[in-house]
This record gives structure tokens, sequence and C-alpha cells, in this order.
């Protein structure tokens, strides 16, 4: 057996052991393992039911996680992507008024096409094009996006006629539900931060823990109140074997709805087959996560390359052929158990300072992933401002990056300060790399930078405008 890890992983060749790597994935799972509360609780915004999107979640990941080390033999961890999960929910669903099985089966397609651009090197040549600060700013950006939408869950910031958004009052009628659930997500990111200063494994997700766990005592004690309004049921999992079988038959559900949209069937055919393929609201989905994935993906490896040293000095990534395959077949795969976009995690990185280097750290994190799924009933039970510390503390790790941009260089600093700051305002991944990338190629032209302004970047620029002018 060790023979057959050492030929299929070159564990010894990469200066690891078995060891190592089995601890470096263990690292990794508990570094992400929030995914798991996070991705229902957002997704189920989209009207899909938490119990069947979380085993979606755990499978998704599970088979991400396996093909990363088989085709790139890379210690990174798959899951369904922070920041892509929101706008499935929030933009395509909610605002855009699409059904989840259509924006489901939009992830599917997304997935297919970015396979066959990973086969013909396409994906990798756009990679290769991007100007590094705008990689690094599509991260950064993410990050502030999803802490914004954190502070929306736990209700620390909410909706204002005057200010757009503003702090939550803690002192009104509603303090037993949204003043306690903003009370307690504070206190979250105050406890998982001072672990994080502890060095704790896993600070993430005991911050996770011990807010939820804070939040049951005061159900218990009758300071928190359950609310017929979402996000306000009882905090107290449900440990019988009901649980587990509830959530294999929302999971069946899910599973079966994802499934009728992303087969070619007769059936299928009035609105999931090529009909739909053609219509042209359907398309601008596509495209939106098209675009979405595609840059938000390059900041991830970015970043997840740049954290463990594995960018070259021109900040390119070798076998990143394979890399992008893995996150492909994720993606597809994903989308017929029934989540959005799985890619590449940051917190992969955590396997690598312990020492992960080779994709048999991935094969850990992804049968933990699948072990994950007898726990469901706990994990269903975690309430959205438990995992909002989770999403604050995740995009700190985000932002982290800002300090490595040149600010002195205005070619540079003004078009990835655009990308930044227009995710959180605009409510959009997709806007703010767009204004990234538009921005960039005009300002250089304008200052006589033209070095900077490759025919790629000329092509992105010409089809991001053609978004806002002739889709949008």
């Amino acid at each position: 057996m060790r023979n057959f890890i050492e030929k299929l992983f070159k564990v010894k060749e990469n200066n690891s052991s078995l060891k190592i790597e089995i601890l470096a994935g263990v690292t990794t799972f508990l570094s992400m393992a929030y995914i798991l509360a996070v991705n229902p609780a957002i997704l189920s915004a989209a009207g899909m039911e938490r119990g069947g999107v979380l085993i979606a979640t755990a499978l998704a990941a599970f088979f991400g996680t396996i093909f990363m080390a088989l085709l790139a033999n890379y210690p990174f961890a798959l899951a369904p992507s922070m920041g892509l999960n929101a706008y499935f929910a929030y933009t395509v669903v909610k605002s855009m008024g699409y059904s989840y099985q259509v924006a489901l089966f939009a992830v599917f397609i997304e997935g297919f096409i970015f396979l066959l651009l990973s086969l013909t090197s396409v994906r990798e040549m756009i990679f290769n094009a991007i100007p590094l600060p705008l990689k690094k700013a599509s991260g950064i950006g993410i990050g502030l996006f999803i802490a914004f939408i954190a502070f929306q869950n736990a209700h620390i910031i909410e909706g204002n006629d005057t200010t757009l958004v503003t702090f939550q009052k803690l002192v009104d009628d509603e303090f037993h539900t949204k003043g306690i659930a903003a009370i307690l997500a504070i206190s979250g990111i105050l406890f998982t931060a001072w672990m994080i200063t502890k060095k704790v494994k896993g600070a993430i997700l005991f911050g996770i823990l011990i807010t939820w766990f804070l939040g049951i005592a005061c159900e218990l004690a009758g300071v928190y109140h359950i609310s017929k309004e979402p996000g306000f049921a009882s905090l107290i999992p449900d440990l019988s074997t009901g649980g587990i079988s509830k959530a294999f038959s929302e999971f069946k559900n899910l599973f079966s709805s994802a499934f009728e949209y992303t087969q070619w069937s007769k059936t299928g055919a009035k609105e999931s087959g090529f009909a739909m393929l053609f219509s042209m609201n359907f398309v601008t989905v596509i495209l939106a996560f098209l675009f979405v994935d595609l840059f938000s993906a390059i900041g991830t490896f970015t970043g997840v390359a740049s954290q463990a040293g594995l960018l070259d000095e021109n900040g390119k990534l070798p076998k990143i052929k394979g890399a992008f395959m893995a996150d492909s077949l994720a993606t597809s795969i994903g989308a017929v158990f029934g989540t959005s976009t799985t890619t590449t995690y940051v917190e992969s990185a955590t396997g690598v300072v312990e020492g992960g280097k080779t994709g048999f750290t991935a094969i850990t994190t992804a049968f933990l992933f699948l072990l994950s799924i007898f726990f469901a009933p706990l994990l269903l039970a975690v309430p959205s401002f438990a995992t909002a510390p989770a999403l604050v503390i995740v995009g700190f790790y985000m932002i982290t990056p800002i300090r490595e941009l040149d600010f002195s260089d205005i070619g540079e600093a003004i078009p990835a300060y655009l990308t930044i700051i227009v995710m959180p305002f605009a409510y959009s991944i997709t806007d703010g790399i767009s204004i990234g990338i538009i921005t960039w190629t005009l300002l250089n032209a304008l200052i006589g930078k033209w070095k900077r302004l490759s025919p790629l970047m000329l092509i992105l620029t010409a089809l991001f405008l053609a978004n806002y002018f002739l889709l949008k």
C-alpha cells in the first residue's frame, strides 16, 4: 500500500511523509469545515432545503478534492465556493428571478465549458494574461463581499431607507431575536480572532461552535426567542435518527431535482434541453457564471498558490491544467448533487503550512468530508449568526494581499482599487472584475503604458463592455 501511495503521489520525493501528509489533511479539513454549515445557510435563501445542501456540499468537496489529488497532485482541497454561493442565491435566484434548478443547470453547463477550456489551455492562457495586481484584487474584493454578507446574515447591519445600510439597534422589540443574534455574532468574531492569535488549529470551526453553544445557552435561559421569521429557529439539534434520515431525504429530493435539469433527455428538453440553451436569458446566466467563476477561480488559485509558495517569478502556476480540470469536473458534478460552483479553497494553505506537499494531503481531507455527512443533524442546527464569524475571518484572510499592491503606480492601483470596492458596493463579484479589467485597459492606454495591454486583455475588455451595453 505504501509503495502504491508513493508511486501515485511521490510523497518521499517531495520530502514529506504519510504522517505529515495526514496531519496536513486534517488541518485543512478543520480550517474549511465551516462550509458544511455556511453553504446550507446561504443556499437556503434560494429555496433549497438545508439538509440536502449539506450532503451535496460534502459530496462535492469529496469528489472535487479527490480530482485535485489525482489530476494535479496538489495538497489543495475543493468545496462549494464562498462568494459564488452568494452570487447563486442572492443574484441569480433572488435578484434575477430564476429557480434554483435553472441556476444549477447553468452551473453544470459552466463546468462543462470550463473543462473544454482547460483541455485546450484557453483557461490557462486567460489566467496568465490577467495582471497579477488584478488577480490579487479579485480575492480581496471577494473577501469584503462575503464579510458584508456575514454582517447581514447576523443582523449586525440591516437595510435602511436613508443610508441604505445601518447598524442594528440592539435595544428594541426584536432584541431577543435579531439583537441577540448580532451580539452573539460579534462575540464569535472576538473568540475566533483570539484563538487565531493563540494558533489554535481549526479556530474558524471552533468559532462557529462556540457562537452556536452560546446561542443554545441563551435559548435555554430564555434570552433568545424562537421565531417563525427565517433564521431564528431552535438552536438545539435533533439528535434522533430521524435527523439523519430527514437530511438524506432532502438530499434525495435535491439530487433528483438537480439531475433532471442536468440530463439531456427528451423529458427535460422543454425546460432544460437545447431549447433552454438557446434562450437569451439562459445564455446571460451562463455567461455570468462563466465570468464570475473564471475570475474568482483565478483569484483563489493565485491566493492559495502564493501562500503555498508555488507561483514562479512570473506569477504562473505549474501543473495548472490539471488543477483547472479538477476544478471544472468538481463544478459540474457538484451541480448534479445540488450545490453551487465548487472550487479550490484558500484555507488549503493551512495544510501546506503544516507540511503538506502532495495530493495525499488532499485525499485525507476528502475522506473527512465524506465522513462528515453522518454529523448532518448537528450541522443543520447551526444558525446563520454562528457562521457569520467564519465569513468575517475568511474575509480578513482574503484581503491580506492588499499590502502587496503597489499604490504608487496609478496604472495598477486604481483598477485594483475599483475591483475591490465595486464587489461589495455593487453586491456583485462579476461587476468588480469587469470594472477592474475595463479600467486597467483604458487607464493604461491613456497614460501610454501599452506594454501592459496584451491582445487577450483587449479581447476581455471588449467582452465586458459588450456585457454591459448589449447583454444587461
